[in-house]
């Protein structure tokens, strides 16, 4: 949808040039899923801690992609009630990093600083890293899943 309506599309130049968001990730430091086992803890910490590092970024794509907003609501939703579940499921739930008010609010008043064709690459780059993001969320929960008696 938005390589139709905005002409964003992913070999764009502009956008591999102004990708200076700070998303998170989940890396093979984080621990492959071959070895999840040994890393579970960690990984489930990162990723908790990653979909509520997200919920910023969706708060501003629902602000400025008003045609979808209720949609991106309920992704906003779903993806903080996901980051809870997992929270639940690390051993010291404190660890996992929750972005404060402060940290929040200043990301928040960066984005709404963008200008109008920069904030079209913004929202691509957002919805790209955090499709990523959840595919390996996906791979690292049915991968518990399959291992360890859990329900999600």
């Amino acid at each position: 949808q938005m390589c139709e309506k905005f002409t964003v599309c992913q070999n764009s130049m502009e956008m591999l040039l102004q990708n200076n968001l700070n998303l998170p990730k989940v890396t093979e430091e984080d621990g492959d899923f071959l070895t999840f086992l040994s890393f579970q803890d960690k990984c489930l910490r990162k990723i908790s801690s990653g979909l509520y590092t997200f919920q910023t970024y969706l708060k501003y794509i629902q602000e400025t992609f008003s045609s979808e907003n209720q949609n991106v609501e309920l992704l906003s939703f779903s993806t903080e009630h996901l980051a809870r579940t997992l929270r639940q499921m690390v051993i010291n739930p404190e660890e996992v990093v929750i972005p404060d008010a402060a940290t929040q609010e200043s990301l928040h008043k960066k984005l709404k600083s963008i200008n109008a064709w920069t904030k079209k690459i913004t929202i691509h780059l957002i919805l790209r890293d955090f499709t990523s993001f959840m595919e390996k969320t996906v791979r690292a929960v049915r991968y518990l899943k399959n291992t360890r008696s859990f329900s999600v």
